[in-house]
């Protein structure tokens, strides 16, 4: 993409359109919908865990959804065997994996063409995992930049102790703690830091750009 700020600053106007559409009753409330989801939790709860999480890593979707808090507290809730542990895991890791190739690909309509295929720095992938919709953002970027798909599986693959560590730290810690993740204000904030450093970056790179043509 031409403007590092692009995508920092749409995350921002969309996040700010669900708030606003919630605040007057225009939508319900996105925890509203998952809730009305458990009445299906007897006939399919792998499947009702493997849609909250798809539908929270689907990028912009997932403002709307907290999918991942919810979906660890109804794990919790189940009071799962070991086995289910690592199953209700691998359901997660698959949903959010074809989330990441949906945004990859949704990045990819829009793809910088003066861009060149390349390799994805680990640490940055590791950066975007903090937060399911961070790594949302981030694999839409990947495709847009036309960078290595193998990003997508590496992804997947980070996911899985990612999950199993979820899971067990929310049963340790406390639901609160979750919840703390999927707090509006903090993904303000998120989004806040992030379109700060993008426009550093676009003020800079428009000044080299700049000094180079003169």
């Amino acid at each position: 993409m031409k403007y590092a700020s692009y995508l920092p600053i749409t995350a921002l106007v969309a996040l700010t359109l669900i708030n606003v559409l919630v605040s007057f009753n225009i939508l319900p409330p996105g925890m509203q919908i998952l809730e009305s989801l458990q009445g299906g939790l007897d006939q399919g709860f792998y499947f009702v865990i493997f849609l909250i999480i798809l539908l929270e890593s689907i990028i912009y979707v997932g403002f709307y959804f907290p999918g991942q808090f919810f979906a660890v507290l109804l794990v919790i809730g189940a009071k799962p065997t070991t086995m289910d542990v690592v199953y209700l895991t691998v359901a997660m890791v698959i949903a959010a994996t074809i989330g990441s190739i949906i945004n990859y690909f949704l990045g990819k309509k829009i793809k910088n063409e003066d861009e060149k295929v390349s390799q994805t720095k680990l640490k940055h992938l590791l950066l975007a995992m903090i937060h399911i919709n961070s790594l949302a953002f981030f694999m839409f970027s990947q495709g847009a930049n036309n960078k290595s798909f193998k990003v997508v599986w590496l992804a997947g693959l980070l996911n899985l102790p990612y999950y199993l560590l979820l899971i067990a730290g929310t049963a340790v810690l406390s639901e609160q703690v979750m919840s703390m993740a999927e707090n509006t204000v903090l993904l303000f904030s998120m989004i806040g830091i992030w379109l700060a450093i993008a426009l550093i970056y676009d003020v800079k790179k428009h000044r080299k750009a700049a000094s180079l043509a003169s």
